[in-house]
Order: C-alpha cells, then structure tokens, then sequence
C-alpha cells in the first residue's frame, strides 16, 4: 500500500505536488482563516481529485469551522465525496483478509484559544481517547502524543507539547503507524513499541513549505514494514 502523509497545509494544498498511489492522509489544519467557507470547498475540490484510491482528513485547531458550523462542513464534504473522519474510523483495503481500520480525532490539550481544545490532561480528553478502537491500523490525531515528534523549532524551542494522554493510549494500544502534524518543527518520522510515528506538517515554523515536505512511503499491513520512497 503507498500511502501520502500530509498536514498543516493552511490553505497551501494547491501548491503541493503529490505522487498518487493507495491512500492519502492529511492530519489537520487545512485552512489559514478558520472560517471561511470556500477554503473548505476549495480545499475538499482538490482532495478528492488527487490520484489516489482513498483521501481521508480529519480537522485541526486553525479549522474553525469544522467545530463551530459541524453541519454545514457535513453537507460540503458529503457534497465532495471526501472522507473526513472526526471521532470515528474507516476500513479500507478489504481486499486483504481484515482491511485496515483507519481511526480519526482533531481533539489536543488546550492550546491558546483554538478550536477543539479540551484541557490538558482532563477526564473530557480520556473519554476521547478512550474511544480509539483495539484494532486501529492507522491512527490519524492532529496533534502528537507527548515524547513523540512534539518539540517546536526555533524561534519558539519549546519540549514536550505533546500530550500525555495520548502517549499514555498509544503505549497501552499501540496502532502500527500514527500520523499527526501540529507541531510543525518536530516534521518527520520515529518508530517506538512497534508503531511508525509521523509528523506530516508540510509546513515550518514560519509557515512556509519545506522542500520535499510531502512524506510517501510503502507500507505492509500485514509485516507492518514501511519504507519511504
């Protein structure tokens, strides 16, 4: 299976050049504004017209929208035939034996006064991630777990934004790759206990894309042996 990671594309995604292959994911912030209409419709048009067999996203905190107005963001995406997952899982591939479960959440500690926050370490957030099922595959969060790819670049240089709850989840129920983005200096690739650990954000510190930001790679469901091309 190829599989795209993407995120943090803050109203960019047009500039990006993707391979196509299997599956595409993008881990959040698809919008620089957070309330404008076109920028979801624009950026679900270009989604699902990239040459891939499944586009899934999920939200982040700059996507407004998508917790404020969460009917109007259904009809634009049932609209575009786009798979946006929030609290909630996909199957694809079922032409293996089992199919792999997708599980997404846009959900992270509080984080100044952006949407889906919840506080930091609270019961609210357990319950969220309590909900991630057994059988992930790929868990898409948009933010990390703590200890995972969760330290901000310069100028900030700030450790550890991650959160605990997650890291506590996904060392009790390991999926075999999550993705993520958010923080966008930490952008790259961990393994840990058996999972492939991604931050997709295109994006750096100063909003600008990196080059060969765009992360694709080989994955085996079945031996979990994922390389990047």
């Amino acid at each position: 299976m190829r599989i795209t990671f993407i995120s943090d594309t803050h109203n960019k995604h047009r500039q990006l050049e993707l391979p196509g292959g299997d599956l595409l994911i993008h881990a959040g912030d698809i919008m620089n504004s957070g309330y404008s209409v076109y920028e979801v419709t624009d950026f679900c048009k270009w989604f699902i017209g990239q040459n891939y067999d499944n586009c899934v996203f999920i939200a982040g905190n700059h996507d407004r929208l998508f917790e404020n107005e969460p009917e109007l963001v259904k009809e634009i995406v049932d609209e575009y035939g786009v798979d946006y997952l929030q609290d909630s899982e996909l199957i694809i591939g079922e032409e293996w034996e089992t199919g792999v479960k997708i599980y997404g959440s846009p959900w992270q500690p509080e984080f100044y006064n952006w949407a889906f926050n919840l506080p930091r370490c609270g019961d609210r957030l357990k319950e969220v991630w309590d909900r991630i099922p057994k059988d992930t595959g790929i868990l898409i969060t948009h933010g990390p777990p703590q200890g995972h790819l969760d330290i901000s670049g310069p100028p900030y240089n700030e450790p550890n934004l991650g959160c605990e709850l997650l890291r506590v989840k996904v060392d009790e129920q390991p999926p075999k790759i999550h993705v993520f983005g958010h923080i966008h200096g930490s952008w790259g690739y961990k393994f840990h206990n058996g999972t492939h650990f991604i931050n997709a954000a295109v994006l750096g510190e100063n909003y600008m894309l990196r080059k060969d930001g765009v992360l694709t790679a080989d994955w085996d469901p079945e031996t979990n042996e994922l390389k990047f091309i």
